[in-house]
C-alpha cells in the first residue's frame, strides 16, 4: 500500500521548473538586441510605418494565408482519415515500403503525406501525423521527420503550374525546366529526411513504436490488421470525415502564432519600399535587407545556383516565409528580363523544398510534440532546400 501511495505521489509530482536570476547579462543581451533590430528599421522606414506595417501583414497573412491554409488542412485532413480508414494507406504502405525504406528511411505509408502536402501545403501532413492508424506504420524516431519530407513538397502542385503559366504568359516553356525543379525538390527531400533521421534515432533509438509513445499500447495489431470504426460503410465514412476535418481546424490553429511572427519579420526583411519608393505602412513593406546581402554573396550564388542575376536571390530567399509570396515575384522578373528557364527550375526546387519552412517548422514540430528538435529540423532542411537548387542546376546544366 506505501508503494502504491509513492508510486501516485511520484507520478503526481510537478515537472521541475527551471528558473534563472531575475536580472542578468541574458536580460540586457535580448534588450540590446530587441532595441537594436526594432530600431534599425524604424530609422529606415520610421517607427510609425514599422509598427503599422508590421500589424497589416500579420493581418493579411491571417487572413489570406493562414486561414486558407486551415481550410486546406479541413479538406485533406477529412481526406487523410478515409484514406486511412478504408485501408488506402494499408495498401500504399505495403506496395511502396521497398521504396521509401532505402531512400527515404520511412515506411511506405509517408508516401501519403508526400502526396497530401504536394497537392496542398505544408500542415497538410499533419493531418495524418495526428492519426494513430497512420502513425503505427512508424517507429517514434521517424516521426519528427515527416515535418521535414512533407515540407519539402509543400504547395509543390501550384508552384509548378504556376512557374509554367508565368513562362507562358512571358513566351517561355517552363515544362522541363519545371520538371528538373521537381526533381531537385525529390533530391532536396532525401537529403533533409536523411540528415533528420540522424538526429532523432540517436536521440529516440530505432525500436519504439511510435503509437507505443503516443498511446501507451499498440493493441497488439500487426501490419496485417487495421483499426476501423464501428457502424456501417456510411457511418464510418461520415465519422471519419468529420473527425479528419475537426483535426484539420485544429491544426489550422496551431500554426497561426508561426505563420504571423516568423514570416511578418522575413517579409519586412525581404521587401522593399511601396509604390514609389515611400513608405506608407501598408502591408509587405521592409527594407530589402535580404536581396541585399543576395548581392554581395553572388559570387558564392553564382556556381550553386546559376541565377542570371543577384535579384534572383530574393525568390528562394522569400520562400524562406512563404511560398505563394516568393512565386509571386516571378512574373515581374520573366519581364524585366532578369531570369531565364534556368533560374525557373531552380525557383521551382528551393521554393518547394522549402515553401515557407521558417514560418511552419516551429508550429509543425509543436503540433507533433517534440518541439525540442526544431532547430535541428530547421537546421536538416536548410541544407535540403539548398541542395535541392544546386541539383536543379545541376540537371539543367548536364541534361
Amino acid at each position: 500500500m506505501q508503494e502504491e501511495m509513492t508510486g501516485q505521489t511520484e507520478e503526481q509530482a510537478p515537472p521541475e521548473v527551471c528558473t534563472k536570476k531575475a536580472l542578468s547579462w541574458e536580460t540586457l543581451i535580448f534588450l540590446v538586441l530587441l532595441v537594436g533590430a526594432f530600431g534599425a528599421i524604424g530609422a529606415k522606414m520610421g517607427v510609425t510605418n514599422m509598427l503599422n506595417t508590421l500589424m497589416n501583414t500579420a493581418y493579411e497573412l491571417l487572413i489570406g494565408t493562414v486561414f486558407y491554409i486551415m481550410a486546406i488542412a479541413v479538406l485533406a485532413g477529412a481526406l487523410s482519415a478515409l484514406l486511412t480508414e478504408f485501408g488506402v494507406v494499408s495498401a500504399i504502405n505495403k506496395l511502396l515500403s521497398p521504396l521509401m525504406k532505402p531512400v527515404y528511411g520511412l515506411p511506405g505509408a509517408s508516401i501519403v503525406g508526400v502526396l497530401a502536402t504536394y497537392l496542398s501545403d505544408n500542415p497538410a501532413i499533419l493531418t495524418l501525423a495526428d492519426d494513430k492508424n497512420f502513425l503505427r506504420y512508424f517507429k517514434k524516431y521517424q516521426v519528427p521527420a515527416l515535418t521535414n519530407i512533407g515540407t519539402a513538397f509543400g504547395m509543390g502542385l501550384i508552384i509548378s503550374t504556376f512557374m509554367i503559366g508565368a513562362g507562358a504568359v512571358s513566351g517561355l516553356n517552363c515544362f522541363k525546366a519545371v520538371l528538373f525543379g521537381n526533381l531537385g525538390a525529390i533530391i532536396g527531400s532525401i537529403v533533409s529526411t536523411r540528415l533528420m533521421l540522424i538526429f532523432t534515432a540517436r536521440q529516440f533509438g530505432k525500436d519504439v513504436d511510435a503509437v507505443e509513445d503516443r498511446a501507451g499500447k499498440t493493441g497488439g495489431i500487426g501490419e496485417d490488421r487495421r483499426v476501423v470504426r464501428s457502424g456501417n460503410a456510411a457511418s464510418r465514412f461520415l465519422a471519419a470525415a468529420l473527425e479528419g476535418g475537426q483535426t484539420g481546424v485544429d491544426m489550422g490553429l496551431a500554426i497561426i502564432p508561426g505563420v504571423l511572427i516568423i514570416c511578418s519579420v522575413v517579409m519586412m526583411l525581404s521587401k522593399g519600399p511601396g509604390a514609389g519608393g515611400a513608405y506608407t505602412g501598408a502591408a509587405y513593406e521592409g527594407i530589402a535587407l535580404l536581396p541585399w546581402i543576395g548581392e554581395k554573396i553572388e559570387f558564392i550564388l553564382k556556381p550553386l545556383f546559376g541565377f542570371q542575376s543577384p535579384e534572383a536571390i530574393a525568390v528562394p530567399i522569400t520562400a524562406l516565409g512563404a511560398a505563394g509570396a516568393a512565386i509571386g515575384l516571378v512574373p515581374d522578373m520573366l519581364r524585366e528580363g532578369t531570369i531565364n528557364t534556368h533560374d525557373i527550375a531552380v525557383f521551382t526546387a528551393m521554393c518547394m523544398c522549402w515553401s515557407g519552412y521558417l514560418s511552419t517548422h516551429v508550429a509543425m514540430m509543436d503540433s507533433l510534440h517534440y518541439r525540442e528538435l526544431t532547430g535541428k529540423a530547421i537546421a536538416c532542411h536548410t541544407l535540403g532546400g539548398i541542395a535541392a537548387g544546386i541539383a536543379a542546376n545541376l540537371l539543367c546544366v548536364f541534361l
